[in-house]
Parts: C-alpha cells; structure tokens; sequence
C-alpha cells in the first residue's frame, strides 16, 4: 500500500518550486517494490490454498478410491448372495416339484381305490378329502376348517365324532360297517394321522362302498335260509 500526505507549505515569493528526479525516482522505486511484496504475499497465498486444494483433492480421491473398493467388494459379495439364492431357489422349486409330483400320485392313487377319504385335525375340524366325499357328506370347498359335526351326512353313525376322539386318545384304529340312509353300506375305517416326524396330528377316515359284498351276503344267507327250510321238510 502507498499513502500519499500533501502537507501545505509556505512558497517563497517569486519563487517556483524545485523538482527533484532523484526523490520522484526513489518513490517509484519504492511503489515498485511494494507492488512486488504485494504480488510475492499474494503468489504465497495461492499457492498455500492450491497446496490446501490438491492435499484434499488427494484425501477425497483416497476417499473415493476407498468408497469404490467397499462398491466392489459390496458388489462381489451381492453376486456370491445372488448365486446361493439362485441355488436355494433352484433346490426349493425341485422339491416343489417333487412335492406336487407326490401330491398327485396320492390323489391318483386315492381316486383309483374308489375310497373316499376325510382328513380332519386333532380338534376334528376338516383339512381336506377325496373326490367323491359328495356321496356321502354333504362337503364343499369352503367346508374346510369346518367340524365334521355340522355336516350332514347320508350314514347311519352318530357316533362317528365320538369314535374319532377315541382313536385320538388310545391310537388304535377303528372299523365299522355302517348303512345309508338309502340302503347303502360303507366300511368306515379311522385310523391316526402320522406327520413324519411320527407326531399324532388327527385322524383320516375312510369309507369304503361294500354295498355289493354286503347284498351278496343278504342273498347267500337266503338262500341258506331256504335250503335248511327244504332240508327240514
């Protein structure tokens, strides 16, 4: 910085002021060097601040770098995450597979024996049955998770909720010959319901159609009837 004082100073009369080139020289020498200084003090402070910029330009690209290694490392541990899931997802759909395979050997193999089979749980509700359960109760879809008590059924056996418990307490199966109401005649078998953890968790009922083992029956016993009457004679 320069500061200029103009200071009021008596003149002689007559008398012009004197001009020195020395002094006028050594004044620009001096503004010159001041300049100088200024732009010296000011390079300093930009290369200090540029010194500043590039060590945290340094520091952000170490930051950067590390942020990208932890993106890399994040990404090779998602990929290794992706192919186990795609393994578990892999194994899970095959035993899906073989599930629905087993569900529909069951079904085919129930439906070919002709029996119409009720699966309840341990509280007697309904979980599932056969086709052809319409022939005896009166069953729709939405009966599952219903007691087997409120339906209404076609046989002959009002004991049959009571008989369930019985299995249910003692594990030992029970097999009845029970009628229709319209002259039909079933074999109503309960048995437990094993999981496969060998753990009780209901019964299956299952009924069998003997009406025709049981009208042979009828006749072969008239006709022993009548033979012993012709004997008798």
């Amino acid at each position: 910085m320069v500061m200029v004082v103009f200071n009021d100073v008596a003149t002689l009369r007559g008398k012009k002021p004197s001009f020195n080139p020395g002094l006028a020289a050594n004044v620009r020498v001096l503004e010159l060097e001041q300049e100088l200084q200024h732009c010296r003090e000011e390079l300093q402070t930009t290369r200090e601040e540029m010194q500043s910029s590039q060590e945290e330009l340094r520091s952000t690209n170490e930051e950067l770098q590390s942020a990208n290694e932890e993106l890399i490392t994040s990404r090779e541990e998602m990929q290794s995450m992706n192919e186990e899931l795609q393994t578990v997802n892999a194994e899970q759909q095959s035993k899906m597979d073989e599930l629905s395979r087993v569900n529909d050997d069951m079904r085919n193999l129930l439906n070919s024996t002709e029996i119409i089979t009720v699966f309840l749980d341990k509280e007697l509700h309904i979980r599932r049955f056969t086709t052809g359960v319409d022939k005896i109760f009166k069953l729709i879809p939405g009966d599952v998770g219903r007691p087997l008590s409120d339906i209404v059924s076609d046989l002959l056996y009002s004991r049959i909720t009571e008989d369930a418990r019985e299995v249910l307490r003692t594990l030992a199966f029970s097999e009845k010959q029970i009628t229709a109401t319209d002259g039909r005649w079933f074999s109503v078998r309960i048995m437990p319901y094993r999981t496969m953890e060998d753990v009780i968790d209901g019964v299956v009922i299952t009924f069998a159609d003997i009406t025709v083992a049981k009208t042979l029956e009828a006749e072969l016993r008239e006709e022993v009837s009548v033979l012993r009457a012709k004997s008798s004679k």
